[in-house]
């Protein structure tokens, strides 16, 4: 059974670094699609980066453009995200989602809690 467990999740201040990871189990992840989602409190959960089987093709947020950075390693079946200058906007639960390139399959994580305060 296809599982995506995040961790790296924790608080950090205004201007400070995280590092977000995603271990896949159960699925073949160079046929999926890897992606961050975010859900800041009391609003919609929203895009936050994606990236390609092959690794190449990457999209970010706008709001995240030039501060974060999605990779991957499908030999280990993990997709990160590296946060840099975080903003107090930045704060929510991020989850990591795994799309299929084939069919309509997909699988979530159960997120992980980020928290950017002084």
């Amino acid at each position: 059974q296809a599982q995506l467990v995040e961790s790296g999740g924790g608080l950090v201040q205004p201007g400070g670094s995280l590092r977000l990871s995603c271990q896949a189990s159960g699925l073949s992840v160079s046929y999926y699609t890897l992606s961050w989602y975010r859900q800041p409190p009391g609003t919609e959960r929203e895009l936050v980066a994606a990236i390609g089987g092959d690794g190449i093709i990457k999209k970010y947020a706008e709001s995240v453009q030039g501060r974060f950075t999605i990779s991957r390693d499908n030999a280990k079946k993990m997709v990160y995200l590296q946060m840099n200058s975080l903003k107090p906007e930045d704060t929510a639960v991020y989850y990591c989602k795994a799309s299929s390139r084939y069919s309509n399959n997909e699988f979530w994580g159960q997120g992980t809690l980020v928290t950017v305060s002084s």
